[in-house]
């Protein structure tokens, strides 16, 4: 009885094995054909838009029109999308501004496709007449496009000013704070006064532990020494030489 319970017990962590084997290979396969499809797709892009700026500056007439207006309404488009994709990451109010971008992404490759089918059609005079409406249609679009990025890049900048505006007061308060040394009526920065100072503090050597124990009583230091190990590095810092390095 108890053989063949672990038998049983061999069996299912076996096929816990396989199954969790196979799960993990689905995901690692789908994975890189994700990566794949978009590498392909990433590449496709950039083929086609060397075309589309090709066409509209080494073409004339319909065909690098309706190129120039395919080329500028792709680059709207795109820009719009990274900008806002970007920054609802850190703003949550963005989401109902990318909800009308995708709605307006439908009507832009509706009219990409309308552009790119009349690249093909044999009879420019037809295109040539409808020229005029199909540059309304992309103005209107890119000028829609071009308002949700900027708005969205105004009111990231107008959050970064507000928020550097503040920090900006804070250290003017800290910093006064800092030099409450230098405009106290009662402080004596004389030479004689420094002696005195040093000796009092020699003198207070003696009693350390007692010193020590009535200022943790009492509150922390004012000053304090920070961690090495703690400190935050910033890419304007640079980088400290080792000791015995010249």
């Amino acid at each position: 009885m108890e053989a063949g319970t672990v038998i049983m017990i061999l069996a299912l962590l076996f096929v816990t094995f396989v199954a969790a084997g196979v799960y993990v290979g689905v995901k690692a396969v789908g994975a890189a054909k994700r990566g794949v499809d978009r590498t392909i797709t990433q590449a496709r892009r950039s083929v086609e838009d060397t075309t589309l700026r090709a066409k509209s500056f080494g073409q004339g007439g319909v065909a690098g029109e309706l190129a120039q207006l395919r080329l500028s309404l792709r680059t709207s488009m795109r820009a719009t999308q990274e900008a806002l994709q970007a920054g609802v990451a850190e703003d949550a109010s963005l989401s109902e501004s990318i909800g009308l971008f995708e709605r307006l992404s439908g009507h832009g490759r509706e009219l990409d496709d309308d552009l790119k089918r009349l690249e093909r059609e044999p009879d420019k005079a037809r295109v040539a007449e409808r020229l005029p409406d199909l540059r309304e249609r992309t103005e209107r679009v890119t000028h829609a496009a071009d308002s949700l990025r900027w708005a969205a890049r105004d009111r990231a900048q107008r959050f970064a000013d507000d928020d550097l505006a503040s920090l900006s007061a804070q250290i003017e308060v800290e910093s006064g704070a800092l030099r409450h040394w230098a405009t106290s009526p009662d402080a004596d920065t004389s030479p004689a006064a420094d002696t005195a100072d040093g000796a009092a503090r020699t003198a207070d050597g003696a009693t350390g532990g007692a010193g020590a124990a009535g200022r943790s009583a009492a509150g922390p230091e004012a000053i304090t020494a920070r961690d090495p190990q703690r400190q935050t590095t910033y890419p304007w810092q640079k980088a400290a030489r080792p000791e015995g390095t010249v």
